[in-house]
């Protein structure tokens, strides 16, 4: 199957902007590697995470906010928003991660609260923001490149799901 593209996480993201990074020579190689046309996207959801991250970051002196905007805008304007068909990846994502890893009981008996909302993504072992990332990969058929850990949802996903993930900043 041909590869429809990629979906670059925060962490990759700024490994490849970022030349104070040490894995930035591995990330920078793989992009090169890649064919001219190779489609590349970012998510809103890592949009905003970058934009979290540079408002707590203050006045970092390596690091200039809008040049950072530009580059992103440059290298990666195919951006992702969460969409209704989303939900589609994300729903049954999330409860194939909730069957396979279920948080544990310290009571057999349920609490009201715990029947409406049985589960928050800290309880499953798992980031909310990277499962709908992942959801958006599956949706959109793209290779999720993170150097995030992400175990569980890694394995959810590759196995059930059939989703490629990349880590170009391993080794």
């Amino acid at each position: 199957m041909r590869v429809r593209g990629y979906l670059l996480d925060t962490c990759i993201v700024s490994v490849w902007y970022d030349e104070t990074k040490p894995k930035r020579s591995q990330v920078l190689a793989a992009v090169k590697n890649l064919a001219a046309d190779t489609p590349l996207a970012i998510s809103a959801i890592t949009l905003g995470e970058i934009e979290y991250g540079l408002h707590i970051a203050g006045g970092a002196a390596h690091l200039d906010h809008d040049e950072y905007r530009r580059w992103i805008a440059d290298k990666l304007p195919r951006v992702l928003d969460v969409t209704n068909s989303t939900c589609l990846s994300y729903g049954p994502l999330r409860a194939r991660l909730f069957e396979k890893y279920p948080p544990e009981r310290k009571s057999k008996k349920l609490r009201a609260e715990q029947i409406v909302d049985p589960t928050t993504g800290e309880k499953l072992g798992i980031d909310e923001n990277d499962l709908w990332i992942a959801a958006q990969a599956v949706e959109h058929n793209l290779v999720l490149v993170t150097h995030d850990k992400m175990a569980r949802i890694r394995k959810v996903a590759r196995d059930e799901f059939s989703l490629a993930i990349e880590d170009w900043a391993a080794g």
